[in-house]
């Protein structure tokens, strides 16, 4: 039942009698990562007992996440955010003259402009249809980039036919969880490479991105540049050059974040504990309640209506969002501005009186 929240709202820094729904730029935190930093802190201070340490959290949030996304744990890697996920595939194709991507007009930059500052031509789609990418799909098309989930308009989409798309003329899927992992059930590997950051549904921090190589898809991919970590273990010299890691390990040049990669682990642990289709269903059915309510109100929304084209957000235009988030939050409601969109999203901490207080809110602001 929407009536409680499915997630134990102890369990979060959530503030009182505040309605927080802005899961799709920054989700409150869970009281444990402040147990996780210290942790962190004290392992390394510790020497290489430390490392050794910190070494098993990364194995500890990979194993998390290969649970997530249904792939196997050697498919996974870390790096710092989405845009230098993309920017390592970037770098590894040989393009060519001619060669075009192809996104949806909106996509976020971090899928986009790995590859734009390449020169590589953007063949863009516009409007709604789910059919919108297939007019622009040719023999010279070598990547199609997609967010599972739009952070603009909440509109989810059907990666199953852009696989065969993109399989139609042998492109690339690289595809950005975003706005999706954590809340809905992720199957990876119908994309060649995903990507994933943490701070959001996830319930992590900045710092730590997923990355998700399709070794059965892409077996001899290797990025175009390498750092020590990315390197075999045991490396040393140089003639002949090193060989990199085996698995997708291989993105990740440096170091990883451990600090966000402790806390990482501790969200990934704590989200186990619940069937992701009922994170969906519950996040779904708020989102669902939101838009009959916005309805009532004459209140448009850029969010699409059937539960199988839509994430957990709800968008609604404004030219004056800044404004109105502003006044949102003086009437309890912590929602998401950017790009003259109100972003309203849910997680397993919102409940049904959430969806009360956001009406009253916006039966006020959006009036004034």
């Amino acid at each position: 039942m929407r009536d409680k929240p499915l997630f134990n709202q102890v369990d979060f820094h959530l503030p009182p009698d505040i309605a927080h729904v802005c899961a799709g730029g920054e989700t409150a935190v869970l009281r444990r990562h402040e147990a996780a930093l210290t942790r962190y802190l004290l392992d390394k201070s510790a020497g290489m007992a430390g490392r050794t340490a910190q070494e098993a959290q990364v194995e500890r949030a990979r194993a998390g996440l290969a649970r997530l996304f249904h792939v196997d744990l050697g498919d996974i890697g870390l790096v710092s955010n989405v845009a230098e996920g993309v920017s390592i595939v970037a770098e590894s194709i040989d393009w060519r003259d001619g060669d075009n991507i192809v996104i949806d007009e909106n996509e976020y930059p971090s899928v986009v402009g790995p590859i734009a500052q390449r020169g590589v031509a953007l063949r863009m789609a516009t409007g709604t249809s789910p059919d919108r990418y297939a007019p622009l799909v040719n023999d010279r098309t070598r990547l199609i980039g997609v967010s599972c989930v739009s952070y603009l308009t909440g509109e989810r989409h059907d990666l199953d036919r852009l696989r065969a798309l993109a399989d139609s003329v042998g492109a690339l899927l690289v595809v950005d969880y975003t706005q999706a992992a954590g809340y809905l059930p992720i199957h990876a590997s119908v994309a060649d490479f995903a990507f994933s950051a943490c701070y959001k549904w996830l319930l992590g921090i900045t710092g730590v991105a997923a990355a998700f190589w399709n070794r059965a898809r892409q077996p001899a991919w290797s990025p175009a540049s390498a750092g020590w970590y990315s390197m075999a273990p045991g490396t040393r010299g140089y003639d002949p050059p090193p060989a990199l890691r085996a698995d997708a390990m291989r993105f990740t040049r440096g170091n990883p974040a451990h600090g966000p990669v402790y806390v990482l682990a501790e969200a990934l642990d704590y989200l186990s504990a619940f069937d992701m289709n009922a994170v969906t269903a519950h996040v779904q059915g708020l989102t669902t309640s939101l838009m009959d309510r916005f309805a009532a109100l004459q209140i448009p929304v850029m969010t699409p209506r059937d539960t199988a084209r839509h994430g957990a957000s709800v968008c609604v235009a404004s030219p004056r969002a800044q404004g109105m988030v502003d006044a949102l939050a003086e009437h309890g409601v912590l929602a998401w501005n950017g790009h003259g969109r109100i972003r309203f999203s849910f997680h397993g901490y919102n409940n049904e009186s959430d969806v009360d207080r956001i009406t009253r809110a916006m039966q006020t602001v959006w009036r004034t």
